[in-house]
């Protein structure tokens, strides 16, 4: 297993990171632990969490995911201080969770006391920021004129966002946290966060994570150029775009049990016919290299430049075996070249 720094953090994480948002609704505290043992065994020593988790989102199954990771906790104490934990306090726009409010200090505060108490833990290695409170363009809001950028009052997000850190400094220095960092922003999020760090000497951003993969190119180079100059550990999420890149849903297949099976917060917005024909094309490379195509979608993430830690999730063994396989998979010349033809004639499939 390889092993990247954490941004300007001292940490070091596996190219692998577990994920465990199916953990509480698709998964069992069983099926759980048997994948946090596995993936410990092959050397990952990186997991991620929510208090929002599991998905898809609802009242019934908030926090379960940390209850989950707390009770492995509590059983295997012994374990606690050889992987890094990273979980994540919910942007606004859930009416069960603080009643649907934007992230604030007080928040931040209230989330992270909570969330240790879920965990079983002292402390998280790593605090995330679920989403901005302002609407950023992800979840397929990425194309031109989606949202509005001139509607945004930058200078009351920012004092906005100084309230957050102050907030996340203090349970720094309480010990509570080690570090913290963002997901599903951009840019000017990130580097308004170092700003403000500078200014006011409060903890600095460490990391981000945001959807990426075959299908969702997007942060490519522009965000990772960024992250890599300001040293944010950039930690793609959801490589197998929601699984379809695995393959699993073409032609309008939907196994049972599978995510696409469940209703999404978001719909599925990747459920398009330009998806459908990208990943009919990187399959046929997948056949060609005798690797999955979820093993191709896994191992290119990997090796682009820039990426530090890939978040994985599997509802099954199976699946877990053969994901974390992938990081032992090396793309030659002629697999990147036939990969790169299918990225110009798919940019932005959906």
């Amino acid at each position: 297993m390889k092993y990247n720094k954490l941004g300007s953090s001292q940490l070091s994480v596996s190219e692998v990171c577990l994920g465990s948002m199916t953990w509480g609704n698709q998964n069992t505290q069983h099926d759980a632990n048997q994948q946090i043992d596995y993936a410990l065994a092959q050397g990952i020593n990186f997991i991620d969490t929510a208090e929002m988790y599991a998905v898809p989102p609802t009242e019934k199954t908030y926090g379960t995911t940390e209850t989950i990771i707390g009770n492995w906790i509590a059983t295997n104490q012994n374990q606690r201080e050889n992987f890094i934990l990273a979980s994540k306090i919910a942007g606004n726009g859930l009416a069960y969770i603080r009643g649907g409010s934007d992230i604030s200090g007080e928040t931040v505060t209230q989330a992270i006391d909570n969330s240790l108490k879920r965990l079983q833990t002292d402390y998280i290695d790593l605090y995330q920021l679920h989403w901005p409170n302002r609407t950023s363009p992800h979840f397929g809001k990425h194309h031109p004129n989606h949202i509005s950028f001139t509607n945004v009052n930058a200078e009351q997000e920012t004092q906005g966002m100084l309230d957050i850190l102050q907030a996340l400094d203090k349970a720094v220095k309480q010990g509570k946290i080690r570090h913290f960092g963002l997901s599903d922003d951009t840019p000017w999020g990130i580097n308004q966060y170092i700003k403000l760090s500078e200014a006011h000497n409060l903890t600095r951003v460490t990391a981000i994570q945001n959807e990426f993969s075959l299908l969702h190119t997007k942060d490519w180079p522009y965000l990772i150029e960024n992250c890599v100059h300001q040293e944010v550990a950039y930690l793609p999420w959801s490589p197998l775009a929601g699984g379809v890149l695995s393959g699993k849903y073409l032609n309008g297949a939907r196994p049972e049990g599978s995510r696409w099976c469940h209703a999404q917060r978001n719909g599925l917005f990747r459920d398009t016919q330009n998806t459908h024909q990208a990943v009919s094309r990187y399959m046929q490379i997948a056949e060609q290299h005798n690797i999955t195509p979820a093993q191709l979608a896994l191992a290119w993430c990997k090796q682009v430049d820039g990426v530090t830690s890939t978040i994985i999730g599997a509802t099954s063994m199976a699946q877990l075996k053969e994901d974390i396989a992938a990081f032992d998979i090396q793309l030659y010349a002629d697999a990147l070249k036939q990969v790169a033809d299918v990225l110009k004639d798919f940019p932005a499939p959906f």
